[in-house]
Parts: structure tokens; sequence; C-alpha cells
């Protein structure tokens, strides 16, 4: 015997999907999101947005000038923990979407699914329904094939390009960087991050499709363990459909609920609609599977046929193990969800009135240590100081500074820069130094408080930073 043979495969082969269109309420629930989410990742750095200082555009990563622009507010380096904010939200969010409906984000939401919606469409366009498209397969090359397919492809990739670029479009002025783009004078890295971007999405919408869900995504691995009996997934009503004997076609006897009864088969007339529509091939009927992204077009593919029979629908349908075990409806008030909720409320509203309190200026002082303290002629002590202001405001600001906590006698310098004037997003370094007799502070070093405070501005509140003074020991 063949030693190779006798070991089990590892990756089964794959089976080509050719997913059928399908009418109905989920169907058209997801045309709705993706029109939204298109419309928005298309759109949005298209938008301008009118402001006294930086780009006009509504949503601008701009790296070189550090600073993301979100329509009214600007991000600074300094305020990046709020991505860890957005990220905690981002993931409460999922488990608790998850833990009341499963899987809907990947059945909604998910770019994986909303490219490959879209390519899916691109192909039913070109190529026709699925009878067509297994026939244009299974046909020799022939001109005909080969132009299908290569309008089909040529079409996925510019899809794939314009997504790309789109991506691209929110890291520099939109208008400018898509000129740039095709005359060959924007960035490397513009160029560099369409062609990866245009690659993966040609490959993994028009190409893998089930495959990332099944294989690659680790969701589809880690999101049982937030499932429970009340969790609502998509499911088929097997003491419905299958009866005492069984699910069975259409026969001449067998066209009517009433029939069916009497014959002990199920209202499945096993057409196999809801295996034809499943984007990743799975028979629902078979129970939950990890391949199940909970699409629903299994619902609306059943509920056409249940319609078309003038039975009642649900056969296919949104449920919950506790349903299908009591009869009992799905609790969606559960220790699991309302923690979920509660954390992801707060995550929220911290993040919320983190961003509403930000400051309107950045203001730091360090002390220069090369030398740490200055004695001049007439036997006063002198330490200098380096002051960074930022302002993150949009209009000019003028901060006067002074100090408090320093005994009486000591004197703070600030040259010619007292008081200031900074432009919307300027930045400005300046030397300061503070002088004192050594007697004033008995031998040992002093804390003191630099304040700056906003002229003119009473809605803004003045800012201090506590330094040291530095004494050197009798």
């Amino acid at each position: 015997m063949n030693e190779s043979s006798s070991q089990p495969q590892l990756y089964a082969p794959r089976t080509q999907i050719y997913p059928r269109s399908v009418s109905g309420r989920y169907r058209n629930l997801k045309w709705g999101v993706l029109i939204l989410a298109y419309g928005v990742y298309f759109l949005l750095p298209w938008l301008r947005w009118e402001r006294e200082a930086g780009a006009n555009q509504a949503v601008l990563f701009d790296l070189a000038g550090r600073k993301f622009y979100l329509f009214d507010l600007v991000v600074h380096p300094q305020d990046i923990f709020w991505l860890a904010g957005l990220l905690m939200i981002a993931a409460y969010l999922l488990f608790f979407v998850t833990g009341l409906a499963g899987r809907v984000f990947c059945g909604y939401f998910c770019f994986q699914t909303l490219w490959t919606d879209v390519y899916i469409l691109i192909e039913r366009l070109v190529q026709g329904e699925r009878p067509a498209r297994i026939r244009l397969a299974r046909q020799p090359w022939n001109l005909a094939k080969l132009w299908r397919l290569g309008l089909t492809h040529l079409l996925w990739l510019l899809m794939a390009f314009v997504t790309g670029l789109t991506f691209v479009l929110y890291w520099g002025d939109a208008p400018k960087l898509v000129v740039a783009f095709f005359i060959g004078e924007a960035p490397f890295a513009a160029y560099a991050t369409t062609l990866f971007l245009t690659a993966t999405t040609y490959v993994m919408a028009g190409i893998a499709r089930e495959q990332v869900c099944t294989y690659m995504c680790p969701y589809a691995r880690f999101q049982a363990v937030m499932f429970d009996k009340d969790t609502l997934v998509v499911a088929y009503d097997r003491a419905r459909g299958e009866g005492e004997k069984g699910r069975s076609k259409l026969g001449r006897d067998l066209k009517t609920a009433e029939a069916r009864k009497l014959a002990g088969v199920g209202d499945c007339i096993d057409c196999g609609y809801c295996v034809q529509v499943c984007p990743t091939g799975i028979d629902i009927r078979n129970g939950l599977q990890i391949q199940c992204i909970s699409c629903a077009l299994c619902i609306d593919a059943c509920d056409t046929i249940m319609d078309s029979m003038g039975w009642k629908r649900g056969l296919v349908a949104y449920t919950s193990e506790r349903r299908d075990e009591t009869g009992q409806q799905a609790r969606l008030l559960r220790p699991k969800v309302v923690g979920y909720a509660a954390v992801l409320i707060l995550a929220i509203g911290l993040l919320g009135w983190s961003v509403s309190r930000q400051a309107a200026f950045d203001f730091s002082v360090s002390q220069v240590r090369q030398p740490i303290y200055v004695q001049l002629s007439d036997g006063r002590i002198q330490n200098s100081y380096e002051i960074k202001v930022n302002n993150k405001t949009n209009s000019t600001l003028t901060l006067k500074f002074s100090a408090t906590g320093l005994p009486e006698g000591a004197e703070l310098d600030m040259g010619r820069f007292s008081e200031i004037s900074l432009h919307p997003e300027q930045r400005l370094r300046l030397a300061a130094s503070v002088r004192a007799m050594p007697a004033e502070f008995d031998g040992q070093s002093h804390p003191f408080e630099l304040i700056a405070e906003p002229r003119g501005q009473s809605e803004i509140d003045a800012i201090g930073h506590t330094s040291v003074f530095y004494v050197p020991p009798k």
C-alpha cells in the first residue's frame, strides 16, 4: 500500500462557488449597508472642510505634519491614547453584537463581505446568473469565454485600484494628490500602498473569497466562545422542514401543506435555493457551521419559496438554541451582554469626555542641566529652562508667562517673549531663566510653578507646569 495515500488530507480541495442572486429584506438591508459604507469610504476624502489653518479636507491623516484632521477635531501625537480607547470600543462593540446576534458583523459590515458582494455583482453582470456562469466555466476556451472572463477580471482590477487609491487619498490633500499620482509626481509610498491594496483586494474579494472567511479570518475561530443558548443565529427549523419522514421534493400528491402533513414529510421541498445563494457554499440545513457568516441570504431564499407556495415563512430564520429546545424566546438581557454593554458605555463615555476636555494648547517645561546652574557676578544663582508651546486651536492664541511659588526677590526672565502670540497650530520653543540669591532658599532646591495664561480668551484655562529651582548646597 502506498504510504502517502494512507495519510489523511489536511486541506480539502476547493469547490468553486457560484452564488445565485436573491431578493428579500435581508438582501435589501445588505445593499443599504453596502451603499452607505461605499459612499462614506469613496466620497469622504473629497469632502471639503474649511479651517483657518491646516488642510481643507474633512478627514486627513497628515503624517508629515503629525496631525489627524477629523472634521472639527485635530488629533495630535500626544492624543494617540484616544486610539487605544477607540480600539477598545470597537472590540467590545463586536463582543456585544456577537453575544446578541452571532456573526452579523461578518454578514453585513465586514470589508471582506462588502467587497466580495460587489465583485459577485460584477461577475453576474458580465457573465450572467448562476447557471450561465457554471456553463461558462465548463465550456472549452474560445473568444466568447476569453472576452467574458477577461472583462470580469479587468473590472475587478479596476475596482481594486480605485479601492487602493482612495485609501491613499486619506493621507494627503485628495485633489492635489490624485493629480500628482497620475502625472508621476506622488510620493513612492502612494504608489506602493496603492499597488499593495490593489493586489490584496483583487485576490481576497475576487479569487479567495470564502477561503478568507473559512481559513484566514481568526474571528471565525474564536467567535464561538461568545455564543450561548440565547445568541441569535441563522438556523433551519428541522422539525417543520423534515416532518416524520424527512424532506421531499414537490410531487403530484405533495403540492399542498395538508397533503405533505398527511404523508409525514416536512415543508422543505429540497429545492436547494438556500444552498445556491450562500456565499460560502454551505447547506444551512446541516446545522450551524464555521463557514456561516450570518448574512441571512438563505432566509430570503427560503422565504421566497414559502411565499410562492403560500406557506408560512420562517423555515430558515434567525433563532436561538433556547428557542429550538424549549420554544422560549431568547433572553436579550443576560449577564454577559449587560457586562459588554456596561464596559462599552463606559469606554464611549470616557473617550467622549477626554475629547471634549482636549486642551487648547500644550505647554511643557524642562530644566537645562548642562550646566544645571550658573552663579552670576552679583552672587545670584541662575537656572535655565526650555519651554515648548503648541497651539492646538484653529485661531491665534496669545499667552503670558508668570511664575508662582518663588521667594520674594526671585526673577523670571523670558527675554523678549514674556507674552507671545502663536498662529493656529504653531509650535514654539522658548528659553527662560530664573535668578535669585541663594540665601533666599536656605541652601535647598525649591519647586515653583510656571504658568501660561491665555490673554483675551477667558474660555481657555491657564496651564501650569511645576519645575525646580536648583540651589547648590552650602
